[in-house]
């Protein structure tokens, strides 16, 4: 070989000088043509009855309150009631696509999974919107405890301090 390159390889060279715009314009193509073709994907929230790995339980999450604030020291056992303005929510991909007239048409994204069946796109689950939360506890009555466990429901539920309501009970 003596130094000197391979023919193969220089003809690669020259063929990549000569044809760089040419091959510049073919990729441009080939990405053009991976591109999803028609129209836009957006979002829409949509209440839905759901499937039972993705829906809110709201009974379960009160018992997991309910566990963790008697936890809380003076508290005591507790009982947790939560009210919600509205429920779980899906927000589902939409696909929009235009003509020519300037008019368009909204459908939701569907994927076969087989045997006929579509299901629908889900691009997130939004918990829901809680109203207020009440708490009775036998350290109910106690402002430091009452404090506590103000602070922690609004932590976890994202409600204001002035609509949790916690008062002394038997329990």
């Amino acid at each position: 070989m003596n130094g000197r390159r391979p023919k193969l390889a220089e003809w690669w060279k020259g063929a990549l000088e000569k044809y760089k715009y040419a091959l510049l314009i073919v990729a441009a193509g080939v990405a053009l043509m991976l591109l999803p073709a028609g129209g836009e994907q957006t979002a829409r929230t949509e209440e839905q009855p759901q499937t039972q790995g993705d829906c809110f339980d709201l009974e379960q999450f009160e018992r997991k309150l309910e566990q963790t604030l008697s936890q809380i020291a003076g508290a005591g056992q507790t009982r947790v009631v939560l009210t919600v303005d509205s429920g779980s929510r899906r927000v589902l991909a939409q696909d929009q696509e235009r003509d020519r007239e300037g008019g368009s048409t909204v459908s939701t994204v569907t994927v076969g999974r087989g045997s006929g069946t579509q299901e629908v796109v889900p691009l997130q689950t939004l918990a829901p919107s809680f109203r207020g939360a009440l708490v009775v506890c036998p350290g109910g009555g106690d402002p430091q405890v009452r404090l506590k466990l103000s602070e922690a429901v609004s932590a976890l539920t994202g409600l204001g301090t002035d609509r949790i309501s916690v008062c002394e009970g038997n329990t």
